[in-house]
């Protein structure tokens, strides 16, 4: 249930209607926007009076909500959602890019890839150092090294990073990353998405490789019930029959998100073609969308890459990507 209040309700008034909620055994999340103030009852609501409610002088309207994610749910924050991460904003209006390799293969590879997205205009580093691959005889990253050298890249480059987790036990190498990313084949790892909720720092939140949007939407409020509300939500295509590409990119994802959720959005091109010459088509389209950003995998040598090399761009076709993708979006704005 929300309970959206008049212009002009003072402080005392609102505190006073929260504690009487609370009274109840109702949780409220309070959304302060700048002509009106949502509280969302979160617990069982079904004896709460609505009509009693309804005739406060001080309240507006009173809904009922009957999708079950609540606080990931714009109902209840009519504004959108923007996370800052150093000078970095997702969800303001413009378009971030993150780019960066698969997987950190060394020191010398990592440090010139970061320079060269810089300078493109790449706002985030990506790169994996923890890698959940099909097969276990696949390169499986460098793990706790790979989280240095992206750190390293960070020093050198002032790129916050972006890197994967795959267990609530690694949790401590990951104190110094920007944004922790929970990939697909995680997105129902629930007691994963536990433990993220109890920290102060983003989560980008991929879809799962055959998940519905309502499913990654309650991923996201595992996360934000935990008290943490700065979660990304990523697309990053599902599987369907068509087999050409590696996935099939959900653009439908993103206008739909964006009414049902006022989390920031992001795209991910790389893993939903799997194919180099498919992203830049798919990054524009996306961008046409509404995306907030895009996550594009960058390799200086993909023949060569140990993971994920037929979809990453060289540095050279990212700068030429990221030219368009600003041109496209200006166009929009």
């Amino acid at each position: 249930m929300i309970t959206v209040l008049k212009h002009g309700v003072t402080k005392q008034q609102r505190d006073q209607l929260i504690e009487w909620f609370e009274e109840q055994g109702l949780g409220v999340h309070i959304s302060e926007g700048q002509y009106q103030t949502v509280l969302g009852l979160i617990g069982d609501t079904s004896r709460v009076d609505e009509e009693l409610v309804a005739s406060l002088e001080m309240v507006d309207s009173v809904k009922r909500i009957s999708e079950p994610f609540k606080k990931a749910n714009r109902k209840f924050h009519p504004e959108n959602t923007v996370i800052r991460v150093g000078d970095v904003t997702i969800g303001d209006g413009s378009m971030v890019m993150i780019a960066g390799p698969c997987s950190v293969e060394s020191e010398e590879q990592i440090l010139e890839v970061a320079s060269r997205v810089k300078a493109a205009g790449a706002g985030l580093l990506r790169g994996g150092a923890f890698k959940p691959r099909t097969s276990p005889y696949d390169f499986q990253g460098m793990r706790a090294e790979g989280i240095e050298l992206l750190l390293e890249a960070k020093k050198a480059t002032g790129l916050p990073i972006v890197t994967e987790i795959m267990s609530a036990a690694h949790l401590p190498l990951f104190e110094d990353v920007d944004i922790i990313q929970v990939g697909a084949r995680s997105m129902q790892n629930f007691e994963l998405l536990k433990e993220l909720g109890k920290l102060h720092k983003p989560i980008l939140l991929k879809r799962g490789l055959a998940n519905t949007l309502k499913e990654l939407l309650m991923s996201a409020e595992y996360i934000m019930a935990g008290g943490n509300e700065q979660v990304i939500l990523c697309e990053r295509g599902i599987r369907t029959y068509e087999t050409f590409t590696r996935n099939t990119l959900d653009l439908s994802a993103v206008p739909a998100l964006r009414e049902l959720s006022h989390l920031p959005i992001i795209v991910d091109p790389s893993h939903a073609t799997g194919i180099a010459r498919m992203v830049e088509p798919m990054a524009l389209a996306a961008t046409a969308a509404g995306a907030d950003g895009l996550i594009i995998e960058v390799h200086n040598n993909p023949p060569k890459a140990l993971c994920d090399g037929a979809q990453s761009l060289t540095p050279d076709q990212f700068a030429q990507v990221a030219e368009k993708v600003r041109k496209v979006h200006a166009a929009l704005q």
